[in-house]
């Protein structure tokens, strides 16, 4: 694969919402003015937080109020992605691809489908069957959700991105209708495991997390015919410098 057709991987391990978006949105700005010359994935996995995107309209969908977020220690934002409501915490994979779309397809509809097959395809590794729903954004298995997508894109470079439950804490989903999905019934890599079908006995392993996030790589590569390679600190330093950018 030709050396020129790199995605930049970075896994920053636990970092608040806030720090991670800052640094997204200013991946965003580099790739769109050229001083980040390959795609980049942020990895990361976040305290708990609630975001709601532009299609959160219907504040009923949020169904726990300030002080009951506080008391649990939820954070709560408001920002520019696609979707509703929706959480993120401990245990879950939280990916931001900053992509241009110029060096694959300028359709927002095919890049939905494609972070979709990168989930997919990793969840295979694992014999978990992913599966899409026809006229929603995200990935089901056996008919309960597995991972929520949100992107955001200006002149066809992206961010935001999605956000897999490996062994996240199913239980803060009741605290909102996620993604604004009546009746929806969220699940884990974990939990999967655990329910296989063929009685086979799964013990989470601390190793679990690490596993989904390599094979996560290996298919976002793959999907978008991309060499993954690990962002340099220096890379990182740059996007996070004090200087304007364009």
């Amino acid at each position: 694969m030709s050396p020129e057709r790199r995605l930049l991987v970075a896994d920053l391990g636990t970092r608040s919402y806030a720090d991670a978006l800052a640094l997204q949105r200013a991946a965003a700005r580099a790739r769109l003015d050229g001083s980040l010359d390959q795609d980049l994935l942020l990895l990361v996995e976040h305290p708990p937080v609630v975001t709601r995107g532009r299609a959160a309209r219907d504040p009923s969908h949020l169904l726990a109020t300030p002080e009951l977020l506080a008391a649990r220690g939820v954070e709560l934002f408001d920002v520019e992605r696609g979707g509703d409501v929706t959480f993120h915490g401990p245990g879950q994979l939280v990916g931001y691809p900053i992509v241009d779309l110029n060096r694959h397809t300028l359709d927002l509809h095919w890049y939905l489908r494609q972070v979709e097959e990168v989930l997919i395809r990793a969840l295979a590794e694992f014999e978990v069957i992913g599966e899409r729903s026809a006229g929603q954004t995200g990935v089901w298995t056996s008919g309960r959700k597995i991972a929520s997508i949100g992107v955001h894109a200006r002149q066809w470079v992206t961010w935001h991105g999605f956000a897999l439950n490996v062994t996240t804490d199913l239980s803060y989903f009741d605290l909102m209708v996620p993604c604004g999905i009546d009746g929806v019934t969220m699940t884990s890599v974990e939990q999967e495991l655990l329910r296989r079908a063929d009685g086979t006995c799964y013990a989470s392993s601390p190793a679990l997390g690490q596993e989904v996030r390599e094979a996560v790589v290996r298919a976002a590569g793959a999907v978008f015919a991309l060499e993954p390679v690990p962002a340099t600190p220096a890379t990182l330093e740059a996007l996070t410098s004090p200087e304007p950018r364009a």
